[in-house]
């Protein structure tokens, strides 16, 4: 999705909500330096105001924002429980309005699992 990312992640030390923070501090840095050198980037300067605006409009103390602060960590209870959420996770772009079947979504896995 062009407006939010869904990861199935697992912490090692138990503390996934940490590891969802080293996670977004680590790619929006990552991120914000791969805008900033990419001199073939036609929306450099957009992409990069509208991380500033963002970081401006919470109050943040860094220059960019690429993240919101919230996240919505869920622990897997159960393999039904996975595939509740891969499914969920698959019919998003379906809901968005953006195809018709989940494995018509260029940026997904559904393909895979559907068979093609």
């Amino acid at each position: 999705m062009s407006n939010h990312v869904h990861i199935p992640a697992r912490s090692e030390t138990g503390q996934l909500s940490s590891t969802i923070r080293d996670f977004k501090k680590y790619t929006s840095k990552a991120i914000i330096q791969c805008i900033s050198d990419g001199s073939a980037e036609s929306r450099k300067e957009w992409m990069l105001r509208l991380f500033r605006h963002a970081a401006k409009r919470q109050n943040k103390s860094g220059d960019y924002q690429v993240w919101t602060h919230e996240n919505h960590a869920l622990e897997t209870t159960s393999n039904d429980f996975i595939v509740s959420k891969v499914e969920y996770i698959y019919e998003n772009p379906v809901r968005a309005g953006i195809v018709r079947k989940p494995e018509d979504y260029i940026y997904s896995s559904a393909p895979v699992y559907a068979g093609f």
